[in-house]
């Protein structure tokens, strides 16, 4: 559709017509049919330059990828905070959860794991300056294994199980509750929402990436209120962005090890097989299916 900008919102926020413009269709989702079919028809501008000898199979990974840099895009977090330019004046950043070992919630460790790695470096020192930097974010999961595909991502990882201090998870333990300036719900679940808040200190941040449409029974929405809490919506991001970082192949002088999303990639079909894919794909042992669009 066309985007109508008469309120003049992308001269103040350029990545409103992207993400919010009224007249949108979203392949798949909104108005228009998906990409099951080995060829379809787009505007110009909706397409992004895949750099040149990255495989397909990466390159797929830029759009979970760019909702992760999302986060990024909107400053909903802060590793390092500076009275000048120069490192070793940096003091310290944000105490950071991430909720969910789904394939967004480890998108999202792997962006912000290297953004903190980015920041402070593995060992958290900068230039042997004294540190009061943030620890690494920490993913919560219910699966070690998929938790340890993050290993070397910058990120702690622990089980959310770990959050409470009895087996029947119902009361929280002391380490964690309150205890994070971010926290970011990528369960998918409703009820991840309650946890969330629960981990989020006073006057900290929430960011919302479930889209869960089922309601939570007995949710209270007043420790929003009482804690004063911030709560952020956060969806599609730049695509370009993650793009350039799927290109780099090589860990960098600052040990950043680069993206390996292929570890994601449970199994690959042709399209003459796409029912096969879905059942295979709405298996909890599966990470990600590709589907392969070019004749067999």
């Amino acid at each position: 559709g066309i985007c109508d900008d008469s309120l003049r919102y992308n001269a103040h926020n350029p990545q409103m017509g992207r993400n919010h413009c009224p007249n949108r269709t979203v392949l798949g989702i909104l108005n228009q049919n998906g990409t099951f079919a080995e060829y379809m028809i787009l505007p110009l501008k909706n397409l992004h330059l895949v750099p040149e000898g990255m495989k397909d199979e990466v390159a797929v990974f830029s759009e979970p990828l760019a909702a992760a840099c999302r986060i990024v895009e909107q400053s909903l977090t802060h590793f390092r905070y500076e009275n000048g330019s120069e490192r070793k004046e940096a003091r310290g950043g944000d105490k950071v959860a991430i909720l969910g070992d789904g394939k967004l919630g480890l998108c999202v460790a792997e962006i912000l794991g290297r953004e903190h790695l980015k920041c402070c470096g593995r060992d958290g020192n900068l230039d042997g300056a004294e540190s009061t930097m943030p620890p690494p974010p920490v993913l919560f999961g219910k699966h070690q294994h998929k938790l340890d595909f993050v290993s070397d991502s910058g990120v702690q990882t622990m089980l959310v199980s770990n959050c409470y201090q009895d087996e029947q998870q119902t009361q929280l333990s002391q380490t964690h509750i309150h205890k994070y300036d971010v926290v970011i719900d990528a369960t998918g679940n409703p009820n991840g929402l309650t946890l969330a808040m629960n981990l989020c200190r006073p006057m900290g941040t929430l960011v919302l990436k479930s889209t869960c449409a089922a309601g939570v029974k007995g949710f209270h929405s007043a420790p929003i209120v009482i804690d004063e809490l911030t709560v952020v919506g956060s969806r599609c991001g730049p695509i370009d962005k993650a793009l350039e970082l799927l290109s780099i192949d090589v860990k960098g002088e600052d040990g950043i090890p680069p993206l390996n999303m292929e570890k994601y990639i449970t199994e690959t079909f042709p399209l003459s097989k796409a029912q096969e894919a879905v059942d295979c794909a709405v298996l909890k042992s599966t990470m990600k299916v590709q589907l392969v669009m070019t004749k067999e």
